[in-house]
């Protein structure tokens, strides 16, 4: 009721008052979102509330800098981040994913602008921005085996390995990533020309990584399948600007891609333990399945030995036990 309250009066202070309010979809964090109608204007509302960890301060200061390189990220319409409320511009209802559904002759047209607005993104300097290097990746990795296979002690030896696999790619250049870049936190704006038709979603969490990080993100989609054939041709497609050459790409690819499945693996079973969010265990096995794809890959024998020595394969067993212990892990 309280934070109720704070949300009102915030709506109140910017000119929103008696504005209908209809919730949206929420993220995996501790974030929420609402819908705010009033006299034929429509924004979106972040609600990040402070005493839960959650801050406006790295979305204002990610999406200030996306604005000016000429991307789309929302307009900044009303903030009080000492209260956690960001007002943002409405950017609709298209999502890739949904825009897909409905049409999937977009698909390749979509994909192909978010992979030149990477480019774009790459290609400017950033602001200030907290490191995805080889380390903090290799640390990620080990949530698979904390909370997917629930063996922490596990998790040590799967950093290591995974740390040894980043280490054979290029990391002389470090580019912003956004970390999350998929086909439900984009947006396709048709009304916009250029790259601000891919409307970006939840980048709060960008770093300085690898420049073939985002790639892999989005054509090895944690919640949808990509054709194999348009995944192909994408690939072909950007190879050239995210890496040397066409191996260099193809590692990095395969490597980046393993190591962000291991992380999804450890976060969608922790959704579930610890945030009593039992829908993402559902994702799981879509997400084995591409590191499995990955560790065909010859660069990552080592990972391939470690990973199937550590970590069970999703049986519906081992699924319903995520699931039926939902909530039930305040900490491994």
């Amino acid at each position: 009721m309280r934070r109720q309250a704070e949300k009102d009066r915030f709506l109140a202070q910017i000119g929103w008052a008696q504005a209908t309010v209809t919730p949206l979809a929420g993220d995996a964090s501790l974030r929420s979102y609402d819908r705010v109608e009033t006299h034929g204007k429509r924004a979106v509302l972040m609600n990040a509330p402070p005493d839960h960890g959650e801050s406006t301060d790295p979305f204002l200061r990610i999406a200030r800098h996306l604005s000016v390189i000429g991307l789309h990220p929302p307009a900044i319409l009303g903030e009080d981040r000492s209260m956690g409320f960001l007002l943002l511009e409405d950017l609709g209802d298209r999502l890739f994913a949904r825009e897909f559904e409905r049409d999937p002759d977009l698909q390749h047209l979509c994909y192909t602008e978010a992979l030149r607005a990477l480019k774009t993104l790459h290609d400017h300097p950033a602001p200030e921005l907290p490191g995805y290097g080889r380390a903090e990746m290799a640390q990620a990795a080990g949530l698979a085996a904390t909370w997917y296979a629930g063996d922490p002690d596990a998790a040590v030896r799967l950093r290591k390995v995974m740390e040894e696999a980043l280490a054979t790619l290029d990391w002389s250049r470090h580019v912003p990533v956004l970390r999350d870049y998929h086909a439900e936190n984009l947006i396709w704006c048709p009304e916009e020309t250029g790259l601000r038709r891919v409307g970006l979603l939840d980048f709060q969490d960008a770093g300085l990584g690898h420049p073939v990080y985002d790639a892999a993100s989005l054509l090895q989609d944690a919640r949808r399948d990509l054709d194999p054939d348009l995944v192909a041709r994408l690939s072909a497609d950007c190879w050239s600007w995210f890496a040397a050459d066409r191996a260099a790409f193809t590692q990095a690819f395969a490597v980046l891609g393993a190591q962000r499945a291991l992380r999804i693996l450890g976060v969608f079973a922790r959704l579930s333990l610890h945030f009593d969010k039992p829908r993402y265990v559902d994702l799981i096995p879509r997400v084995w399945g591409q590191l499995q794809g990955n560790l065909d890959h010859p660069a990552l024998r080592r990972l391939a030995d470690t990973t199937h020595a550590i970590l069970p394969e999703p049986s519906t067993a081992h699924l319903d036990d995520l699931k039926a212990r939902a909530g039930s892990c305040p900490a491994l």
